[in-house]
Formats: structure tokens, sequence, C-alpha cells
């Protein structure tokens, strides 16, 4: 029976159509294709995998970012087939729902911690195992949000597998109840399986909608007037925080249990 990092070095370019020698040591997770379109267009660099589940692209830095589509099924295999690139760091770059009143549209969150109400995680570790991003990455990341003359949010985000929740009252009323700043669908699952695969790991996430308010529910066009609004900048963000890490960041170390 092949090992584990065998099939992910199999596995890896024939999900993206990149070969693996292409994957730099830096990566960007995204579920935007414009995003990878942008990126391909401001560096110039070929896209992978157009007829592939998942699309890549690679710039002459080494920074490499992946379309992997949505949800927590997808986040878990792209994090799991990138072990077979062992990467010093990934970031995702997502969008979130924000569930407090001092919460914006546009506001940047950078989660302290994420709620594991996804369910796939627990095929990573036990319920007891919290949902953590790696700090060295995300107090890079945030010193990069003020220079830009940013600010950003945190707190803990609730990683859900439901996409129509919004007239579920109780639902609501169990988000309340745990003072989550913000709600998506892949944080938590990503801090686990990046964790259970060793990879240095974050995530910078943009306020899209507010759906706990009726006027705040996501929307084509309110999810394309986000787009033209903030997405330039989250990317860019993402981007600088990413390529300079690895000369002006602290060192990220894993331990082993």
């Amino acid at each position: 029976m092949l090992e584990r990092l065998e099939i992910a070095k199999s596995w890896l370019p024939r999900y993206t159509g990149m070969p693996l020698d292409l994957f730099g040591d830096y990566i960007l997770l995204t579920n935007f294709r414009y995003y990878l379109t942008n990126f391909a267009e401001k560096f110039k660099c070929d896209i992978y995998g157009d007829n592939k589940p998942m699309q890549a692209a690679t710039n002459n830095s080494g920074l490499t970012i992946v379309h992997f589509g949505i949800g927590t099924a997808n986040v878990a295999t792209i994090t799991d087939l990138l072990s077979a690139r062992h990467p010093k760091g990934a970031l995702f770059l997502g969008k979130c729902g924000g569930l407090k009143r001092s919460t914006e549209i546009g506001n940047f969150i950078l989660p302290i911690a994420a709620i594991r109400g996804e369910g796939t995680s627990n095929d990573y570790f036990p319920p007891e195992v919290p949902a953590l991003p790696s700090f060295k990455l995300h107090k890079f990341v945030s010193e990069k949000i003020v220079e830009h003359g940013h600010e950003y949010r945190t707190g803990v985000v609730y990683t859900t597998n439901r996409r129509l929740w919004e007239h579920d009252q109780r639902f609501q009323d169990r988000l309340k109840q745990m003072t989550c700043i913000a709600i998506d669908m892949e944080t938590a699952t990503f801090f686990i399986v990046g964790h259970y695969n060793e990879i240095a790991r974050g995530a910078l996430l943009l306020v899209s909608d507010l759906p706990l308010t009726p006027e705040g529910v996501k929307t084509e066009e309110l999810d394309e007037r986000v787009t033209a609004q903030w997405s330039e900048m989250h990317l860019q963000i993402g981007i600088e925080a990413m390529m300079e890490i690895g000369e002006k960041g602290e060192q990220i170390k894993h331990f082993r249990y």
C-alpha cells in the first residue's frame, strides 16, 4: 500500500494540474477564482488546472496561490495534499459573515480561534482539540494590515457546513450564546488539518455580509459590491505578508506530541 506522502505527491498535481516542483514555500488559499486571476495577471504567471477540480499559480518569488473551491471537504483535501510540498506557511483568504453589531462589511478579521461546528475536522483530532492559527504568522499579517492603514478585528469564528441557515432561529440563538465574531465555512477545518499536517497556518477573513440583519444577508449584488471595493486590498495584504514573512517574520517552529 502506498504511503500517505506518496499519495499526496501524486494527487496534488492531479487535483491542481500544477507540477509538484512548481509549488512554492508559501501558499495562499482562496475559494474565489478572481483572486487567482488577479494574482496571475499581477505577476504574469500561468494558471494551471483549468480542467481540474482546483487551480493554482506560482509567481517568480515562489509564492503559490490555490483556488480550492468551497467548503470544509475541499479545504481539508488541499491542506492534506499540501503535505506533499510541506510549505513553510499557508494563509487562507476567505470571506465571512459578521455576527457582531460592531462588525461592518469590509472589515478584516484575524481569527484567534475557530469553533468546529462543521464535523469534517473530527476525522483529524478529537472535538476537544481547539482550532487555532499559528500566532507568529498572524502577528506578521496584522503588521501588514496596519502598514496599509487598515484596522482589523480579532475573535472567534464559527465554521459550519450549512450554507442556508439564516432563517433557523435556534441556530442563530446558539451563535449569539457562543459570542462568535463571524461565521464561515472553512476556517476551523483549515486550522485543524494544518495542525495535523504540521503546516504553519492563518486566515485573513473579509466581512462580506451581516447575516443576522435582514438587510445584511448575502446576495449576489452585495457580494459584487464587496468584491469591487475590498477584494484587491484583501489579496494584496495576503501577497505581501506571505512574500515577506520568510525574510522579515519570526521563525515558526513546530512541536510534535
